[in-house]
Order: structure tokens, then C-alpha cells, then sequence
């Protein structure tokens, strides 16, 4: 059964170009741990679920430009 995190970070994954074993090393948990979150597992221990996430969002922001709409305006 998928959940919309474990939808979330496997779209996430294949946006960066990661297959699961990169991100696990990556993130410093076991293939294991990426399957079962990838699958919908009901019970995930909450600081692996955050330390993925944090490498997850590490890598994100690595391609994703700052909105330009959000710049506070300057004085001229």
C-alpha cells in the first residue's frame, strides 16, 4: 500500500537520478529501510524517515533555483 511519503520520496529519488542502494548510502540507512519506505510501510522508525528526508531535501536544493517572486523588494 503506497502512502504519500513513500510516493513522495520515490519520485524524489528518481528526480535526482538515485537508484535506492545511492540513497541509502547517502543517507547512512539500510537498502532494506529504502524498500520498505519506497513500499508503504506502515511502521518506519521516525529519525531514519528524517535522515533520508534531509538528504533528500540536501540534494533538491541543489537544482532548484530560489523563487524570484518571493525577493523582497529593494530601495531605490
Amino acid at each position: 500500500m503506497s502512502s504519500k511519503l513513500s510516493v513522495f520520496i520515490k519520485q524524489k529519488r528518481k528526480y535526482l537520478k538515485l537508484n535506492q542502494i545511492e540513497l541509502s548510502e547517502k543517507s547512512g540507512v539500510g537498502l532494506r529501510f529504502i524498500r520498505e519506505m519506497e513500499q508503504g510501510k506502515k511502521t518506519l522508525r521516525m529519525d531514519k524517515v528524517n535522515q533520508v528526508l534531509v538528504i533528500v531535501n540536501d540534494f533538491c536544493q541543489q537544482f532548484v533555483k530560489p523563487n524570484v517572486y518571493f525577493q523582497t523588494p529593494t530601495d531605490s
